[in-house]
């Protein structure tokens, strides 16, 4: 079977499907005070959190060149390739113009670029879920109304261990993550049905803010029985499984499937930050 499905770098995937044949991932780059760390094979998660810790400011990411994508174009089947929502990254536009670019071309190629509204493990679902499509012998036009509408129902929740990272990006005033921290404060995040983020609620301690987390999906989870739940998490598996098992007591996912942050997710999750998407 003839497919390719590509993923920009912030997609976090389980060791099965990064062993896949059929996936390919287009690296990003990040860059802490100019040292610049390359979100591929070779990235140093350890050494990249050292270095957040230590800096005053945000880490900036590099979206991939229009090149890095069609590059990737040139193979035999349908391609779908799969980015971190627009609203966060230029990784999206970057790949929407490589594909108007190889198409002057090659107008006879089924290709697919589908903005997430999401990041690291919700793109992870996505991946998983056209391979599954691919290989139940659906076909490109009938691939497309579908993970259209299973993106379009997908939630992502998330919360942070630490709130440096959402003070180094303006998203919280310095007083406010000082009080917060103080209090031991975690927030619940969200994602908006366009890719934004947003605070959805608040709990004192990580423990209980991951519960409060667990009864909010319970409450939007959509055909649960039909989906399944990912979890990613940044240097701390113990925790995802504790989010895991908070979640299936709950809600009858069909599946749970848990991975590790790469260097983009790590950027936004930050040094125990927990991702769910469902």
């Amino acid at each position: 079977m003839k497919y390719r499905i590509i993923g920009d770098s912030c997609t976090d995937l389980t060791e099965e499907l990064k062993k896949d044949e059929h996936i390919y991932i287009v690296p990003l780059s990040l860059d802490v005070d100019g040292r610049i760390f390359e979100d591929n094979d070779d990235f140093d998660q350890q050494e990249f959190l050292k270095a957040v810790a230590a800096s005053p400011n945000c880490p900036k990411s590099s979206c991939p060149a229009p090149e890095s994508f069609m590059n990737l174009f040139d193979c035999e089947g349908d391609v779908y390739v799969i980015t971190l929502s627009s609203n966060l990254s230029g990784s999206y536009n970057s790949a929407e113009l490589a594909k108007r670019l190889y198409l002057e071309d090659h107008d006879d190629k089924n290709i697919l670029v589908l903005d997430s509204c999401s990041a690291s493990v919700g793109q992870g679902l996505l991946v998983k879920k056209i391979k599954e499509l691919v290989e139940q012998g659906k076909t490109f036009d009938e691939i497309v109304p579908i993970i259209t509408k299973y993106r379009d129902e997908m939630q992502t929740k998330f919360v942070l261990e630490s709130l440096d990272a959402l003070r180094k990006n303006g998203r919280l005033s310095g007083v406010k993550a000082l009080i917060a921290t103080a209090l031991n404060i975690k927030p619940v995040m969200g994602s908006t049905p366009d890719g934004q983020i947003q605070k959805l609620e608040q709990a004192r301690g990580i423990n209980r803010a991951l519960k409060l987390m667990a009864d909010i999906i319970e409450k939007d989870a959509i055909n649960p029985a039909e989906k399944t739940v990912g979890i990613a998490h940044c240097n701390n598996y113990e925790r995802a499984l504790l989010v895991k098992e908070e979640i299936l007591k709950r809600i009858p996912f069909k599946d749970c499937i848990i991975t590790g942050t790469a260097g983009v997710s790590t950027l936004y999750a930050n040094d125990g930050g927990i991702v769910v998407s469902y």
